[in-house]
């Protein structure tokens, strides 16, 4: 088993969560390099069962720059595609291109390593959605996402933009729209 990255993840009460990231420009210092990747290790470790247990992790699928306290627009987002074999991510001063109409919401709710408390509503998100980015080399790319996937990296967006997911649930009605947007 790997050891774990040592990362520290702001809490929702740290007033830097709220603050918007700035774009950034290549070639990356190689400690940005390496964070990166340490970020994508601790994410895959918390979604094994066997490192989350043994290091006490909370599941993560998604983190950004800015939950370590630096506001630089950098995410990442490691996917289980099937039992122990991850696909990642690196999305550097990510654009959107397009979003679908249609909205989605995570039926068990949304998470996030920044927030340490049980939190339910439906955050309305776009099933799928276009935009372009830059890996840690500075090679642009465009990718479609959905669905789960999708989610995720709206959610890390709006980290960038000092956003939290407990924003977009409506305070007085958090189950609002229900009946209108797609469960996934």
């Amino acid at each position: 088993m790997k050891k774990l990255p040592n990362i520290t993840i702001l809490d929702e009460k740290d007033k830097r969560l709220r603050e918007k990231s700035k774009n950034i420009s290549f070639p990356l210092p190689k400690e940005d390099v390496k964070r990166i990747h340490d970020m994508m290790d601790y994410l895959e470790m918390s979604q094994i069962e066997e490192s989350r247990e043994k290091y006490d992790l909370r599941a993560g699928m998604g983190l950004a720059y800015i939950q370590l306290g630096i506001p630089k627009r950098i995410f990442v987002v490691v996917e289980e595609v099937e039992e122990g074999k991850f696909e990642r991510h690196i999305v550097i001063n990510p654009k959107i291109k397009s979003t679908s109409e249609e909205l989605v919401y995570i039926s068990e709710g949304e998470g996030c390593l920044s927030i340490n408390r049980p939190t339910c509503g439906i955050v309305p998100r776009h099933a799928r959605m276009t935009l372009e980015a830059y890996d840690e080399y500075g090679t642009l790319y465009q990718i479609r996402v959905r669905e789960e996937l999708a989610v995720a990296f709206q959610h890390e967006i709006d980290h960038l933009d000092g956003i939290l997911f407990t924003d977009k649930i409506d305070k007085k009605n958090p189950y609002k729209g229900k009946d209108i947007y797609r469960a996934i």
